[in-house]
């Protein structure tokens, strides 16, 4: 979902690339590896190893395609995410009441503002940091009996939550609306109204599907209405 979320900027900005696509794929994918599979025992070294040849994979793809100012964008980027959830670390920043929201959104909104962009482009960056900042927000919904820190639906309660969320998903959408050419604003609109929509059902009985399929649909779902729009 992070690629589609990714292409569909690059399409947007008509620099659409396989290489670039692949690069951030196996990023993200190399990331959950890393993240879900860190405190498994001798499995973790073989994630760590595929990881290693992941991270190759990623230099070989932006040196070839890129330039050098690229890899060291996708460097940072990494090092952000190895900072985020690293258990090797003694203090790492999903333990930061609060914080794991925002940082989250950083992450991804410099994959699509900054890594895929030969510039930085702060629309694009306060589009994707506002929208998924606000899709972390029911996995917190999701965790509050077992969260060990401090989160917005233990701090503020899951209904101020959900406002919180809907407040996010507006500012995104009224950027895209005045930023983005009128048929990327309009497929984020559709997402935006079927993202207000999960939220809105967001309770922490639901099953785990509804978030790890529908909530984390939500941010492929503008590539995919992009498409059908363009070639259905």
């Amino acid at each position: 979902m992070g690629t589609f979320f990714a292409a569909f900027f690059m399409l947007e900005q008509n620099i659409i690339k396989a290489p670039t696509i692949a690069l951030i794929f196996i990023t993200f994918f190399s990331g959950y590896l890393y993240t879900k599979y860190q405190n498994t025992g001798k499995l973790f070294y073989k994630i760590l190893a595929f990881n290693v040849v992941c991270g190759i994979v990623s230099a070989i793809l932006i040196l070839y395609n890129h330039n050098e100012n690229r890899l060291v964008k996708w460097f940072i980027i990494v090092v952000l995410g190895l900072l985020y959830d690293s258990t090797f670390l003694k203090f790492f920043v999903r333990k930061i009441p609060l914080f794991k929201i925002f940082y989250v959104g950083l992450t991804w909104a410099l994959i699509n503002s900054w890594l895929i962009l030969p510039e930085f482009n702060s629309e694009i960056f306060w589009i994707s940091w506002l929208f998924i900042t606000a899709l972390v927000l029911p996995f917190d919904i999701r965790d509050m009996d077992s969260d060990t820190i401090v989160t917005f639906p233990r701090l503020i309660g899951v209904q101020n939550t959900k406002y919180f969320a809907y407040l996010l998903v507006f500012l995104s959408l009224i950027i895209a609306i005045f930023y983005l050419e009128a048929m990327y604003s309009f497929a984020f609109l559709i997402t935006s109204i079927c993202t207000f929509l999960l939220i809105y059902y967001s309770e922490k009985t639901n099953k785990d599907s509804y978030y790890s399929f529908w909530i984390e649909s939500c941010s492929g779902l503008p590539f995919l209405i992009i498409i059908l729009m363009k070639y259905f």
